[in-house]
C-alpha cells in the first residue's frame, strides 16, 4: 500500500489539466507503451537530462510509482549527459507528496513510495553507468540541451522529447521550493495522464 500522502497527492494530480500541446507530445510515449507492452509484455522508459540531477530524477521517481499504480509493466531508469549531484530540492518536493526520502550511504537519496518494498538509491550518473536501462528502451528526453547535445543514443528505439522547464532558475531564490514542487506536480500529472490513458486501452 502506498503511503496515505501520496494517496491523497494522486487523487490531486489526477485533476490537474493537461494543456493539448502537451497531450500531442505525450501521445508519442502512449503510443510507445502500447506497442511495447502489447507486443514483449514490458516497456522500458531512460528519462534523459543534462545532469540527471532534476527533471530525470522527477521523472523516474513518478513513472516507478504510476505503473505501479496503474499495474503496468514499465520499468522506468534515468540518466544524463554529463555526471554531478541529485539536487537536494527535488527530495524536498517529493517528500511533499508523501515519498520517503533519506540519504543513502554512498550518494543521492533513497525514495520509498510504500513500506514494504526495498527503498531505490536515486543518484546523478551518466544514462550508460551504474543502474542503467537495458535495451530495447525509450530516451525520454526530459530537457531541451540534451535533446539537442546528445544525438546518439546506443540502446534507445526511439527519442521522445518531453522537455520540461529547469526548476533551477529558481535556486537560491524564495520561490526555490514552490517551483520544485511545481515541476514535480507537472511532470506527475502528465505521467498520470499517459499511464492512465495506456491502462484504459490495453
Amino acid at each position: 500500500m502506498f503511503y496515505p500522502e501520496i494517496k491523497t497527492a494522486l487523487a490531486e494530480i489526477s485533476r490537474i489539466t493537461i494543456d493539448d500541446s502537451r497531450k500531442e507530445k505525450l501521445k508519442v510515449l502512449e503510443d510507445y507503451l502500447l506497442m511495447t507492452l502489447r507486443t514483449r509484455k514490458k516497456s522500458t522508459l531512460n528519462f534523459i537530462c543534462t545532469h540527471n540531477s532534476r527533471r530525470s530524477q522527477f521523472a523516474q521517481a513518478w513513472s516507478m510509482l504510476m505503473a505501479e499504480h496503474f499495474s503496468l509493466n514499465i520499468a522506468s531508469y534515468s540518466g544524463g549527459v554529463e555526471e554531478t549531484d541529485f539536487y537536494p530540492s527535488v527530495g524536498d518536493a517529493l517528500m511533499r507528496d508523501g515519498f520517503k526520502v533519506t540519504p543513502h550511504s554512498e550518494n543521492g537519496v533513497s525514495i520509498q513510495y510504500r513500506e514494504d518494498v526495498e527503498p531505490v538509491h536515486f543518484y546523478s550518473k551518466l544514462y550508460d553507468q551504474g543502474d542503467i536501462a537495458e535495451p530495447p528502451f525509450a530516451a525520454t528526453m526530459t530537457c531541451a540541451e540534451a535533446d539537442e547535445n546528445c544525438p546518439f543514443i546506443p540502446g534507445a528505439e526511439i527519442r521522445i522529447p518531453l522537455n520540461y522547464e529547469d526548476p533551477k532558475v529558481s535556486d537560491g531564490t524564495d520561490r526555490e521550493a514552490d517551483a520544485y514542487f511545481e515541476r514535480s506536480r507537472q511532470i506527475a500529472s502528465e505521467l498520470f495522464y499517459t499511464f492512465y490513458r495506456v491502462k484504459q486501452q490495453l
